[in-house]
Parts: structure tokens; C-alpha cells; sequence
């Protein structure tokens, strides 16, 4: 999908189909629907965000609904994404907050595309101020500065950022001196035997230091073994995702009376 410069677009959105339906949802082709994984606060032992994982109607694996996803329908897909992980948490009386994956390349224009979320938001009774929107896994972002244009107008009506897999690939430093979002996810592969890896230790902890400095929360994704824990506990991360806390939840979503911390 290509997407017209926001500078530019004034001129073109009244032939752009795309920002057509924007305003109606357009239905897709395929059904799916949504497993949750919680974001633990270790230091408060509570829920602090649930992500949701797209997953199949039955729970099927993510891959068999993504491989669904076309140039055609990547925009009607991705607003359909927000709708559905809004109605599903809502209904699951899901009390922390909700963190959605975007493609930011599947965005024309985020003060008009951003309207159906506002609409599904306040249809489902959901606050705006307990939505993240954090850059989907493995999406290659071509421009930073439009990333940071689309994460500032998001802040602007209410909502929280967040950049997912940091330190890996396209999200990085050069991002973060762009833009500073709310949080930020310590990449997995920097996490794994981070407690054995002094070289992982060492970057994590500077990560940490420098998000500390910005006022940016930092979350550790793909958490495994005791050992990890601690680690991270040790140089500061207080937000921790992972299977060894719980693995994604099928429609389903972790009071905080039911978190274990092996600490």
C-alpha cells in the first residue's frame, strides 16, 4: 500500500478509497478474533496491560490468519483489528489496559484513520486513556519520522505508544531521538539468557538508564526462566511479559488475584 505524504494528502483524500472506508469497517473475508498475554508489574503485582494476539476463530495460530492479509485488504484488516480487540476486551471486563498492534504503514492520515477506534472506544465503553498502540512485531517502518508523526497524534487525543521489539532491526535509537513514546519493549532475543549474557546485560541496563532519563517505561517481552527475571528485576525493569508469567489467553484475560511471581 502507498501511502500519500500527510503534506500532500489534503488534495487526495476525497478520491482515496481507502480513507472511503475508514468511516464503515468494511468487512473482511475472514473471521478471526484474539488471545490476550498480560504485561505483569512485578513491582506492584499487578496487571499493568494486556496485549492482544490475533489468533484464528478457534484459536488457530496467528500465521493462519495473517497469511489472509493482502495489499487489498492490510487497511480494512488493520481497523478491523482495533474494532475487535475493543469489543473483545470490553466484553471480557477487562480492567487494565489494552494493547493493540498497528501497521504503520497501512496509515494515510491518523487523525482521520483514527476515528473508527474512537467510535468502536466509546460504543464498547472502553476508556481511550487504557489503549496502547505499539508497532506491530516484525513491521518494517520505511520512515521514523512518519512513525513519530503518526505516535504524536495518537498522544495528542488520549492515547498511549508504545515500539515493540527495541533494539532490533528498524525500531532503535534513531527512532527514540525522533519520538519518545510511552513505553518501550526490550526486544526478545536481547532478554533471552540476558542473566548469562553479559554483553545483553550491559544493553538492557543501559536501555533502562536511558528510558528512566525520558520518562519512558520499559517492558521485557519473551521473559522464560526464573533467572531472566530476577536479572532484569535486578537492573530495573519492572514490566515483564512472558510464558513464564502466563502465555496468551484464548478470549480470555488474568485477574490480578491469580498473578504468581516466582521471585
Amino acid at each position: 500500500m502507498t501511502r500519500i505524504p500527510l503534506r500532500n494528502h489534503a488534495q487526495h483524500i476525497q478520491s482515496d478509497e481507502s480513507c472511503a472506508i475508514c468511516g464503515d469497517g468494511a468487512q473482511l473475508d475472514f473471521d478471526f478474533s484474539y488471545a490476550f498475554q498480560p504485561i505483569i508489574d512485578i513491582r506492584t503485582r499487578q496487571v499493568f496491560a494486556h496485549e492482544a494476539l490475533i489468533r484464528g476463530p478457534g484459536a488457530e495460530p496467528a500465521p493462519s490468519v495473517l497469511e489472509r492479509v493482502t495489499p487489498t485488504n492490510r487497511y480494512q484488516f488493520d481497523q478491523a483489528c482495533r474494532v475487535r480487540a475493543i469489543k473483545t476486551a470490553a466484553g471480557l471486563g477487562m480492567q487494565s489496559r489494552l494493547s493493540i498492534n498497528f501497521l504503520p504503514n497501512a496509515i494515510y492520515r491518523p487523525e482521520v484513520c483514527i476515528s473508527t477506534t474512537l467510535r468502536a472506544a466509546q460504543a464498547y465503553g472502553f476508556p481511550i486513556g487504557k489503549i496502547i498502540f505499539e508497532t506491530v512485531e516484525g513491521e518494517r517502518i520505511d520512515d521514523g519520522k512518519w512513525l513519530a508523526e503518526v505516535f504524536r497524534e495518537y498522544q495528542r487525543i488520549g492515547f498511549s505508544t508504545a515500539i515493540d521489539d527495541f533494539g532490533a532491526g528498524y525500531a532503535g535509537l534513531n527512532l527514540l531521538a525522533d519520538f519518545q513514546p510511552d513505553i518501550i519493549k526490550l526486544d526478545m532475543g536481547l532478554i533471552r539468557d540476558v542473566d548469562k549474557r553479559k554483553t545483553n546485560r550491559v544493553i538492557a541496563a543501559a536501555v533502562v538508564g536511558i528510558c528512566a532519563e525520558l520518562g519512558i517505561k520499559v517492558v521485557a517481552e519473551g521473559v522464560e526462566t526464573r533467572d531472566e527475571l530476577l536479572c532484569l528485576r535486578d537492573i530495573g525493569v519492572e514490566l515483564i511479559q512472558g510464558y513464564l508469567l502466563s502465555k496468551p489467553l484464548f478470549e480470555g484475560c488474568m485477574p490480578d488475584a491469580d498473578i504468581v511471581l516466582p521471585l
